[in-house]
């Protein structure tokens, strides 16, 4: 049995193909979220967006079929006024039905895919919010959904340091004291792009998957983003050119996550809320 996801982030589109495993994921920035005002999505952001998914949707039909092609949206559709607006595009544009899912659930989303239903932690930061699950004994501690993202965080702050350290500050404040005992997992671009950053290699899944990033690298790491220019990060080995302007955001959020966590250090997982979601239906195991 083969299964089709799209993912509809804030940030990016993506696709999987599962059949007993996963067999590809496929990116595209497009940034829905980018100039939201007054709760608005951007008209060309909309446009952009939409034509992905359709595109998407056109390949998880063609390898999956249509019974078995889904798709899910994630802060930026949730929050937006006008977010029906962009489902209706969308479905216009390829008849697919988009599941707008709740932040609880997309927490839940990315624990799924990232440590099952067993005890564990996950974080994912993306560009409109970032979810944070903890699951210990068998009981959920921990599932929230913070109002930050990298886009907010670009839009809002752009590359300034100081700015991006006290919008993170307060906005992860809900996570403060909440200690964490089980092994806790990142996921989502922003900790993939560190992962490979950290190794210095560009992305694979044999090569990022599992890496361990400590507090004291993310903090090491934070600066040394902050102190190039846009253009420079590009050069760096292991860096997204399409995420270079948002990634020194998304290294003091995890950072701020981290320390609100008093997390010692972090696991990427290539496993996502992308195989989260066939979990949560029940498709997979």
């Amino acid at each position: 049995m083969k299964y089709a996801v799209i993912d509809i982030g804030s940030n990016s589109v993506r696709l999987m193909l599962w059949a007993d495993g996963t067999l590809y994921k496929k990116l595209f920035t497009t940034r829905l979220a980018a100039r939201m005002r007054n709760g608005l999505l951007a008209d060309d952001a909309i446009r952009r967006t939409a034509e992905a998914v359709a595109a998407c949707f056109e390949e998880g039909v063609r390898e999956a079929g249509r019974g078995n092609t889904f798709a899910f949206a994630t802060a930026a559709v949730r929050t937006a006024v006008n977010g029906d607006e962009f489902c209706g595009l969308v479905k216009k544009l390829c008849g697919l039905t988009i599941d707008v899912v709740a932040g609880e659930t997309e927490a839940l989303l990315g624990a799924l895919g990232a440590v099952g239903s067993g005890d564990g932690g996950m974080v994912d930061i993306g560009g409109a919010s970032t979810e944070v699950f903890v699951r210990e004994n068998g009981a959920v501690k921990l599932a929230v959904s913070l109002p930050v993202g990298v886009v907010r965080l670009k839009d809002g702050c752009g590359q300034d340091g100081a700015a991006l350290v006290k919008e993170v500050s307060r906005c992860v404040s809900p996570l403060l004291g909440k200690k964490v005992s089980v092994p806790m997992f990142a996921v989502g671009g922003t900790a993939c792009t560190l992962a490979c950053l950290f190794k210095h290699e560009a992305y694979s899944r044999a090569a990022v998957h599992g890496v361990c990033l400590t507090r004291a690298w993310v903090e090491e790491e934070t600066g040394l983003l902050l102190s190039l220019p846009v253009d420079a990060r590009k050069q760096l080995i292991g860096m997204e050119e399409k995420r270079a302007d948002v990634i020194a955001g998304g290294a003091v959020l995890l950072g701020g996550v981290m320390d609100a966590l008093s997390l010692r250090e972090i696991a990427f997982s290539d496993e996502d809320n992308l195989e989260g979601y066939l979990r949560y239906r029940g498709l997979i195991c």
